[in-house]
This record gives C-alpha cells, structure tokens and sequence, in this order.
C-alpha cells in the first residue's frame, strides 16, 4: 500500500492530466456532482496538512511576516501586471482581456496550498498568504480590475472571509487538534496523505472540466495560450522574487505557487455576477481553473524530485 501511495504522489501530475483527459471527453459522467464538493474536498486535504503541521511553523509566519508582506506584494503586482501584459501582447477582444484581467486581479486560491504541501514548500508561509492576500482583496481586486480594464467590481467581503475560514483556517486547526490529541495515529496517517492529497486534486481538476468542457472547447487556442504563459509567468517570477531576496528554497517555492496560482473560482464567479455584457470574460477563469491545477502538479512533482526533504531556515 504504501508503494502504491508512493507512485501515486510521486506521479501526480500523469494522474491529474488522465483524470483532466477523461473529464473532457466524458464530461456527463462528472456533470452530477455539484462544483461545490470543491470545497469540501479542499477542506479534507486541509485537514490532512494540519496533521503535518506544528505550531512552530504557523508562529514563523507572525513573528516573521516580512515573508507573507513580499509574497501579498508579489501576487498583486506580478500577476495583474502579467495579466495586462498578455491582454495587449495578443490584442485580445474586450471580453476576453477582461476575463484574464479579472484572473490576475483576484488572491492566491486555496489549491496553492495543497499544491505547496505537495512541493515542500513552506505550507505555513503559504497559508499565510492565501489568508491575507484574501482578506486584501476586497479591496485590492476592484481596484486593480478598475485601473487596468477600466470596470468596476463588488468584491463580498463576507463571504471571502468565511470561505478561507471554513475552507483552509478551520480544517487546518481541526488537523492540529487531531495531532496534538491523537499523536499515535497521526504518525500512522501521515505516510498516505500525499498520496491522499494527489487524488484529490486530480478529482477536483475532473469536477471543474466537467463542469466547464463547453466553454473550454469555445475558449480557442489563443485564450488558453494565455492563459498557460501567465501561470507559467507567474510561477517563475514568483521564485526569481524569493531568490532575489535571498529567501530560502521552500519560502521561495511557496512563493512561486502563491504568486502563479489564482483563485479563478471567484474571477469566474465575478465575470458571471457583474459581467454579464461579456459573456466570454468567464472562459479565462474557467481555463485557469483547470490549467493552474496541471501545472501546479507538476511544479510540486519538479520540486519534489529536486529535493524531497528540507529544514525550515530561521
């Protein structure tokens, strides 16, 4: 069992791109399930990186949070900048520049942290940043979606605040009581949660091209060249951040992931909600939702077979 686990961590990225194949040829057979078992789904992992988690680790974060300030700086500049960028280099129309505006404009999204555990990267750090840079959305999204496509925006500010809680906080706290109350059977776990955590994604990425395949085959070749260069993008600088400030590597990796995965649900949800003019500024969210998860696979898998074990350096 636990060679099988092995194999299935170790080759996440095969398995999200077959289970990403078969959503799209067969999008029926996932259509049933509701896009909100998302969620839940994300929340279990959650949980499974709270059993790996020690206090310690998240008290890094606020004694130091010069690291979480550069990464929440990092994601909205990097990202929006790329995002104009990319809308002006391949003259997108109207619709689509906006899709992919709103994209660069929104916080990390909370797959950055399955995918950073998954990387060894620095799990804490990366909460850290999802929270934050999620808790400065509201106002920074509309601001930056205003100033580089020229609309306008209402970013609930509620409803961002319970979704990071229910879906990261809470989770991972559950996990930290489990291992502080539990040890015994969270050193017994902890052998199978990557394996546990790479199927999950790979369902996760399969529920999201199920419930988008139309609107992914509408997209074009363009939107989602686009779309992978400003993943891409923004996965390398946010490393070339980390490195130039002299950052150690599993800060550097949680960056990186930070930086280039986005919460594209919501750029999606906010091009549905006040975009309805532009019916195709929800196909970039829809394409980056899958994409993002791809590549964030194999980033983890890269860095994984890089260097499977590291210290934290303080």
């Amino acid at each position: 069992m636990k060679t099988l686990c092995r194999y299935l961590s170790d080759y996440m990225g095969l398995l999200v791109l077959l289970s990403a194949l078969l959503a799209l040829i067969f999008p029926a057979a996932l259509r049933p399930v509701p896009t909100s078992a998302i969620n839940y789904l994300l929340g279990v992992v959650m949980f499974g990186m709270g059993l790996t988690l020690n206090p310690r680790d998240l008290r890094i974060v606020f004694s130091r949070p010069r690291d979480v300030v550069t990464g929440c700086l990092a994601q909205f500049t990097v990202m929006p900048l790329l995002a104009w960028l990319l809308t002006r280099l391949f003259s997108l129309d109207e619709s689509l520049a906006l899709g992919v505006v709103l994209v660069g404009c929104c916080p990390g999204g909370t797959a950055s942290n399955v995918i950073t555990y998954l990387a060894r990267g620095d799990l804490a750090l990366s909460v850290g940043m999802t929270g934050v840079s999620t808790l400065l959305a509201p106002l920074l999204t509309p601001l930056l979606t205003w100033l580089l496509a020229g609309k306008s925006v209402d970013v609930h500010v509620s409803s961002m605040v319970l979704s990071i809680l229910w879906v990261v906080i809470v989770p991972i706290v559950v996990g930290l009581v489990v291992k502080w109350r539990w040890p015994l059977f969270t050193r017994r776990v902890t052998d199978y949660l990557p394996a546990f955590s790479s199927v999950a994604v790979a369902f996760i990425v399969a529920i999201i091209i199920a419930a988008n395949a139309t609107k992914l085959l509408a997209g074009g070749l363009t939107i989602i060249l686009v779309v992978m260069l400003h993943n891409v993008s923004g996965l390398a600088l946010g490393h070339l951040v980390g490195r130039v400030l002299g950052l150690a590597e599993p800060k550097r990796r949680a960056i990186s992931i930070e930086v280039g995965m986005q919460n594209s649900g919501l750029a999606s949800s906010l091009a549905t909600l006040h975009f309805a003019a532009y019916p195709l500024a929800t196909v970039p969210g829809a394409i980056f939702s899958v994409w993002h998860n791809l590549s964030g696979a194999a980033i983890a898998w890269m860095y994984r077979r890089k260097n499977g074990t590291y210290r934290y350096v303080l």
